[in-house]
């Protein structure tokens, strides 16, 4: 599947112009988008083609982009390779797919009457200053729901439609396109998805680590994530059934779901990226923490910082060190805030405690009296120090 999506053509809504890529078929990298931060062009690619080819389409299309070229221009080199489809997105200068493509393109006019057209090979387009979308689907081979892409296409163009119409932002509408194609047609393994507008995306979330194997089930369970912000990830979360913090109820959330989540930006729930550490849940617990501080404390790093160190603290976040202002990317423009974390080393689930002496001294005692004996050590020494601190304070 290649879905483009516009409903806002002047391109002013943060969140009115997205697009995405999933598959049944492994190496979805192949299929993903590649996005022009300078144009503001969205490009993704697939067909039935070999590799080496679509890379060669590819390249001229993006040599074209270059040069400055509309999306009709830039996909139309695709005719020229066999099997292969090219589309391309920017909020104000519309969607085009060329070359070897089965789509639906669907236009929403100032009437909000909705129209949901077939097309197939050549070029096709919604135009510019024109709310629309285009959705491509096909089976892949192997895909055990093999059959079901003609009547899934229709059904969620024309749903597609209806959101566009009923004023949906982009990044939704594309998030639940990619839910009911996952489900209903099985071309269902991330891939991913790009805001163009705000220049975010969800990065490598689904796609596939290792060559030749699959990218993640965007109709599975990705998290279970609490209100106060405690997240885990699948496969972990099915341990969990309340927060292990203060006992509240989890929320089961899907992959299409946090898809959209991560694409979506506003003035109170700005879009989170996290980078360092790649375990399950990290995501998800890091933006519930930084959108809680973001609406107290505005877009400040030190105060983002400090509250995601509150968060390791408590046991919200695991398995990174303590984060400095500096490793916190805000970008309040487009409501975008990047923590850049470093693992904790060792395998350790929090950093290391800060003690009186070095934490390494614990890795050399191999007696467990003789830790104990330590541990009392420092206990000594810590009511040393405050009865000494309150008889000056006196």
């Amino acid at each position: 599947m290649n879905v483009a999506v516009i409903t806002d053509p002047t391109g002013k809504d943060p969140n009115g112009c997205a697009a995405g890529s999933q598959s049944f078929a492994p190496n979805m990298f192949q299929s993903t988008f590649i996005f022009s931060q300078e144009h503001k062009m969205a490009l993704l690619s697939g067909g039935e083609g070999t590799s080496d080819v679509r890379v060669t389409a590819i390249i001229n299309a993006l040599t074209q982009l270059q040069k400055g070229g509309s999306p009709q221009e830039v996909v139309s080199v695709a005719s020229s390779y066999s099997g292969i489809r090219l589309m391309a997105v920017n909020p104000t200068q519309g969607i085009a797919v060329g070359g070897d493509f089965d789509v639906y393109v669907v236009t929403v006019d100032n009437n909000s009457t909705v129209s949901v057209k077939a097309a197939s090979g050549g070029i096709a387009s919604v135009p510019a200053g024109t709310k629309g979308a285009i959705i491509h689907l096909r089976n892949s081979e192997g895909n055990p729901q093999a059959g079901t892409a003609q009547t899934v296409r229709l059904q969620t163009a024309m749903n597609i439609g209806k959101m566009i119409r009923d004023g949906y932002p982009a990044t939704e509408i594309v998030a639940q396109a990619f839910g009911e194609v996952a489900r209903d047609s099985g071309e269902k393994h991330g891939g991913g998805a790009i805001n163009l507008i705000s220049g975010v995306t969800t990065g490598d979330m689904f796609t596939p680590q290792q060559l030749n194997t699959y990218g993640y089930n965007m109709s599975d369970p990705y998290a279970k994530v609490s209100e106060n912000g405690w997240s885990v990830g699948y496969p972990e979360a099915e341990n969990y059934e309340v927060s292990p913090i203060d006992g509240s109820p989890l929320k089961t959330v899907y992959a299409y779901e946090t898809l959209g989540n991560a694409i979506t930006v506003s003035n109170d729930n700005p879009t989170v990226s996290s980078y360092g550490c790649d375990k399950k849940g990290i995501g998800e617990a890091t933006s519930s923490v930084v959108t809680s501080s973001v609406k107290k404390n505005g877009y400040d790093p030190v105060k983002i910082a400090k509250s995601i160190n509150s968060a390791i603290n408590s046991g919200t976040i695991v398995g990174v060190e303590y984060v400095d202002a500096s490793d916190i990317n805000v970008k309040e423009n487009i409501k975008a805030v990047g923590v850049y974390y470093t693992a904790a080393s060792n395998g350790r689930s929090a950093p290391v405690w800060k003690l009186p002496i070095s934490s390494s001294i614990f890795d050399l005692l191999g007696n467990v009296q003789t830790v104990i004996g330590v541990l009392l050590i420092l206990l000594a020494v810590f009511r040393s120090t405050l009865i000494k601190s309150y008889f000056k304070r006196r």
